[in-house]
């Protein structure tokens, strides 16, 4: 039940951050960056007894991270 839960909140954290097409790379690098960041979450928080909100918070700063890395990207090719 808990690899469920971890999974499935993992899943919904990267598909927040993401669209059918990336547009640009502010989304791209945002999707990109929520599923690393849920594995990596998910992998730190088993680790301390809390899997799912370690994927949750790894997607969310994840997401936030490759958001703002791709920004900077989208300003430069402008």
């Amino acid at each position: 039940m808990r690899k469920l839960i971890t999974i499935s909140a993992a899943i919904a954290s990267a598909a927040a951050f993401t669209s059918c097409q990336p547009q640009n790379h502010a989304q791209s690098n945002a999707a990109t960056g929520a599923a690393l960041g849920a594995l990596a979450g998910g992998i730190i928080g088993h680790q301390s007894g809390s899997t799912a909100e370690g994927a949750a918070i790894g997607a969310a700063v994840g997401g936030a991270g490759g958001y703002a890395v791709g920004n900077e990207k989208d300003k430069q090719y402008r």
